[in-house]
C-alpha cells in the first residue's frame, strides 16, 4: 500500500509541476508576443523594449532549459514570424 500511495503522490507531484512550468512559459509567450505587437506600432516604447529582452533573457535562460526540453530559439523565432 505504501509503495502505491507514492506512486500517486509522485504523480501528483510531477503533474503539478508540469502544469506550473506550463503556465511559466505562456505566459511569457504572451508578454514576448505582446511586446512584439507594440514595438510594430511603438518601436521606441522603453517597456516594450524591456518585456522583449526580457522575454530574450528567459527563453535563452538555464532556469527555462531546466523546465522544458522546448528549445526557446524556436519559440522566439516562432513567435517573430508570427508578428511581422
Amino acid at each position: 500500500m505504501y509503495k502505491k500511495s507514492m506512486q500517486v503522490k509522485s504523480f501528483i507531484i510531477d503533474d503539478g509541476f508540469s502544469n506550473l512550468a506550463n503556465a511559466i512559459i505562456l505566459q511569457a509567450v504572451k508578454d514576448y508576443r505582446d511586446a512584439l505587437k507594440t514595438l510594430k506600432n511603438y518601436p521606441n516604447s522603453i517597456d516594450a523594449n524591456k518585456e522583449k529582452f526580457d522575454g530574450e533573457r528567459f527563453f535563452h535562460s538555464k532556469w527555462f532549459s531546466d523546465i522544458t526540453s522546448i528549445d526557446g530559439n524556436m519559440i522566439l523565432k516562432k513567435l517573430r514570424e508570427e508578428v511581422k
